[in-house]
C-alpha cells in the first residue's frame, strides 16, 4: 500500500516538474552542469520529472522490483 502511495506521489512531482519546470527555474536558479552538458536547465528540469514519473509508474504498478531485478540481476549471486 505505501509502495503504491509513493508512486503516486512521484507520479504527481514529475508531472509537476514537466508542467512546471520553468517556475523550478525562478525558485532553485540554473544548474550550470545542466547549463554545459544537456544544453539548459529547463531541460533537466523536464527530464527529472519524466523519470520522476517512470519509476513512479513502475511502483504503481509493482514492476518495480522486476526492472531492478532485471538490471541488477547479472551482479547478485546465484
Amino acid at each position: 500500500m505505501f509502495v503504491k502511495i509513493f508512486g503516486v506521489f512521484l507520479i504527481l512531482t514529475g508531472a509537476i516538474m514537466v508542467i512546471k519546470s520553468e517556475w523550478f527555474l525562478k525558485n532553485f536558479g540554473r544548474i550550470d552542469w545542466a547549463e554545459r552538458k544537456l544544453g539548459g536547465t529547463l531541460i533537466f528540469y523536464k527530464l527529472a520529472g519524466i523519470v520522476f514519473i517512470f519509476f513512479g509508474m513502475t511502483m504503481f504498478f509493482d514492476l518495480f522490483g522486476g526492472i531492478v531485478y532485471w538490471i541488477l540481476g547479472p551482479l547478485l549471486p546465484k
